[in-house]
């Protein structure tokens, strides 16, 4: 694996250009500058000891060697291998319902958008523990596996929407068993879920799934979003209407959610528009026996910057040896056999 330690130092190659542009400048001064004196072809004759390619053998080893020293302050490092790295921590899928209902306005702006946002500052704070994230309707998908990789868990909290899903309902039950399958085989952690919803379904699995989920000592912990009295459910900007013609109204099922949170060993809290509930359940999860984590990375890399600087120097030095003029204690030394005419 390749990377540099620092990137932001690359921005300085930009000043490449800027610096041919000054280059240019200078010599067409000075060129301008001889012309003053007189003819520019036999004040070259003159000034027999001012060799061009000189100057620009010069010039162009100066801006070979910057661009190394800007490499070089960048840091290129290799991977050398992966680190095994362990930490305590839990594991904790999230499951959400993502159907129609939650986007019942009894929460502002919706149910599901409160629950971005709840989940979004729950993701910012954590730190160790990983996460998983299941939504559902009336099928069930795993939106993102198992991870400590918290920046991207936030990108696909913000992407929770009814068309991830294409089947209508609630099927807590199916979504609860993908989650318990989505945990890691082999980890030691203690694992938990967290379920999302109205709980308005007529899935009659869901409590059987919390019993073997308690069985196998994962907790479910059910928050209800949601109110008693309902709220219309408005789509693409109109209210869904049943068979009748008339406006449906979803409903928060409590008994159910606590049911199932009862069944699994875990807690049941009703989210308000004040207190999602989230912090709530991380306090009391907390609490639970943290269990082993290991993670592969690449933690050790081999700094590379060294040879690129080793360049940059030899470059200067040459930069420097290499005189504007001709050397004058050279002159002797007919090196390319010159005829001398009188």
């Amino acid at each position: 694996m390749f990377q540099f330690a620092n990137p932001h130092i690359l921005w300085l190659l930009l000043l490449l250009p800027l610096m041919l542009a000054a280059l240019v400048v200078v010599g067409i001064s000075r060129r301008r500058n001889i012309a003053r004196f007189g003819n520019p072809e036999l004040l070259k004759s003159l000034m027999g000891d001012i060799s061009e390619w000189r100057v620009k053998t010069k010039t162009i080893l100066f801006l070979v060697a910057f661009v190394c020293v800007v490499f070089a302050a960048a840091r290129p490092q290799f991977g050398s291998r992966l680190k095994e790295q362990k930490s305590r921590g839990i594991e904790m899928m999230l499951v959400v319902d993502v159907s129609n209902s939650m986007l019942a306005e009894d929460f502002a702006p919706n149910r599901l958008d409160r629950t971005r946002y709840a989940i979004d500052r729950l993701l910012a704070d954590m730190s160790q523990d990983r996460v998983g994230l299941v939504v559902f309707a009336g099928e069930a998908k795993v939106q993102l596996p198992i991870t400590t990789d918290y920046r991207m868990a936030r990108s696909f909290v913000k992407r929770i929407s009814p068309s991830l899903v294409s089947v209508q309902g609630t099927e807590v039950g199916q979504a609860l068993s993908l989650a318990e399958l989505s945990f890691s085989q082999s980890s030691e952690a203690s694992r938990v879920v967290i379920l999302i919803t109205d709980g308005e379904t007529h899935d009659n699995t869901a409590l059987d799934v919390a019993k073997r989920l308690a069985e196998r000592g994962i907790h479910i912990y059910a928050i209800g979003i949601g109110t008693p009295e309902g709220a219309p459910v408005k789509l693409d900007g109109e209210f869904i209407k049943d068979e009748n013609d008339e406006m449906v109204v979803s409903r928060l099922n409590e008994a159910l959610l606590q049911q199932i949170a009862t069944t699994s060993g875990g807690a049941y809290i009703r989210a308000t528009n004040a207190d999602f509930g989230l912090e709530q359940i991380v306090a009391q999860i907390e609490k639970m026996e943290q269990g082993e984590l290991t993670t592969l990375r690449f933690e050790e890399y081999n700094e590379q910057f060294q040879w690129i600087l080793a360049v940059a120097a030899v470059l200067l030095v040459l930069e420097s040896l290499l005189l504007w003029r001709r050397n004058p204690r050279l002159k002797r030394f007919n090196i390319f056999n010159q005829q001398h005419h009188n």
